[in-house]
């Protein structure tokens, strides 16, 4: 047995008592393993006893009977406070001539006010904690107050305020060009640095920041240097969008000659802080018609994270290519949700089908690698070894699911139950430090219902704009038909 840490004058404690199941770490093998009928008990000092027969100081016990006890979920690559205005636009359509991307068209058209920023908030940051994510990866544009929105949803959250050299248009739906700005950037750049050092500071001290130049081909090759450094300097992560169109990885091919991974190596901004957001399109995948040149292998062998995030590219017909052979050459793999809806049960199971038909068997891509990348593959792209699992002494970042709710029957495998059939229906309490963010399936830091009327109300609103910014003049309903014609 582990020896429990120290608890602070006055703290509580919530004790699970006799859990159905827990998801506990074996620190020998380095994995997650299930424990029947044990007891859990943690507070904001953190997690303090995972075994049989907890006897220690107890404010709350909870009868564990029903329950899985599982570690928090880590979401590495996520956008919540834009891609809900989105909902019902962009679910089916993709650019013919763009390779059936969504990134060039589309997500260019929508104007975004403050208000529509904060209801993006409200609505995604439920459904996250919703779907048992505790630690979240978020990519933004930084807006007014967006630090004390995230504290206030309780989750622990690494803010990636995005930069970049310059932005990418179409105006004619097959030719993308790039409009560059190298001041704009560097004074984006400047003013990023400071948001993480706000995020530092923020006295929730759930707040941390990560390096994010926006885009591998909208970042000029002094930015991108430059913020590794700064990332090095500061010894945080470092992310940056790459390998995510067919579009860009002709950019970047016919601009250097080499592949998006390969002119990342080139920069020497690949490490172990380096987190891919999405790389798809290496060299070994079938769309590219490219030499084998070892993009899996520098990944690999520099350490660095692949965020994947498959429901936006299932969406255009897209897929890694595939899971189980990026496992197999030793990349480190998180899981995003990206867009919405923000539910990473739901993300993990769609990891899991887009690799068993991509590779064609169902046996190389399994659950207990997918929630691995879920938790712990996550807990390292961020240089943490303190979440993603439930051992004493990491964060109490905890989730219990019900296992007698109708959907986890029969509970022969509950995270098997959870993920492939039950999702966030079954997910009852979460706790992020020892804190109650969700009871009884009810979020308690965010009133989800108002965010999403509010919601509502924007996205009318941003409709409204779509004219206007869309090259050929179209309204959202020529952009994006309705999935019935209207009698």
């Amino acid at each position: 047995m582990t020896a429990e840490p120290s608890l602070s004058e006055g703290t509580s404690v919530t004790h699970v008592k006799q859990a159905r199941t827990v998801v506990g770490w074996d620190k020998g093998t380095g994995c997650h393993v299930y424990m029947r009928d044990v007891d859990v008990a943690f507070s904001r000092d953190g997690i303090l006893h995972v075994g049989p027969d907890y006897d220690g100081p107890a404010t709350e016990t909870i009868d564990g009977s029903r329950y899985l006890v599982m570690p928090g979920l880590v979401d590495i690559h996520s956008h919540p406070g834009e891609e809900p205005l989105n909902k019902g636009l962009w679910d089916e359509v993709g650019s013919p001539r763009l390779y059936n991307s969504s990134l060039y068209e589309y997500l260019t058209v929508l104007d975004r006010d403050d208000d529509s920023v904060r209801a993006c908030y409200g609505v995604a940051l439920s459904e996250l904690l919703l779907s048992g994510v505790t630690t979240l990866c978020d990519l933004a544009v930084p807006s007014e107050g967006w630090l004390d929105i995230h504290a206030q949803s309780g989750l622990r959250v690494c803010v990636a305020p995005m930069f970049r050299s310059g932005r990418w248009l179409t105006r004619d739906g097959h030719r993308v060009e790039y409009e560059w700005n190298e001041a704009a950037g560097r004074l984006a750049f400047e003013r990023a640095l400071k948001e993480i050092d706000r995020a530092e500071r923020h006295p929730s001290g759930r707040l941390t920041g990560m390096v994010a130049p926006a885009q591998i081909d909208t970042c000029s090759e002094g930015l991108l240097r430059d913020a590794y450094a700064e990332a090095e300097r500061r010894s945080v992560p470092f992310q940056t969008h790459a390998a995510q169109s067919i579009v860009e990885f002709q950019e970047i091919t016919r601009r250097h000659g080499l592949t998006p991974i390969g002119w990342l190596s080139k920069l020497g901004v690949l490490g172990p802080r380096t987190i891919v957001g999405h790389g798809i399109f290496l060299d070994h995948h079938p769309w590219t018609h490219w030499e084998r040149t070892g993009d899996l292998e520098r990944l690999a062998e520099a350490g660095a994270t692949v965020a994947h995030c498959p429901t936006v590219f299932a969406r255009r017909g897209i897929s890694l290519n595939h899971l189980g052979r990026y496992r197999e050459t030793g990349v480190n793999i998180g899981i995003g949700t990206d867009v919405y809806p923000h539910n990473m049960l739901d993300e993990m199971r769609l990891a899991i089908y887009a690799a068993r038909l991509t590779a064609g068997n169902p046996r190389d891509a399994r659950l207990a690698d997918v929630f691995a990348a879920a938790t712990v593959g996550g807990a390292k792209a961020l240089g943490r070894d303190d979440i993603g699992r439930l051992s004493p002494g990491c964060k109490a970042d905890i989730v219990l699911v019900d296992c007698k709710a109708p959907a986890m029957q029969p509970c022969r495998d509950p995270l098997r139950s959870l993920v492939f059939s039950a999702s966030d229906r079954a997910v009852r309490h979460v706790y992020v430090d020892g804190r109650p963010v969700v009871r009884d399936g009810k979020v308690l830091t965010i009133d989800h219902a108002a965010a999403a009327a509010r919601l509502a109300e924007a996205q009318l609103r941003a409709m409204a704009t779509i004219p206007r910014n869309d090259w050929a003049g179209r309204t959202a309903d020529e952009l994006s038909p309705p999935a019935l014609p209207w009698a």
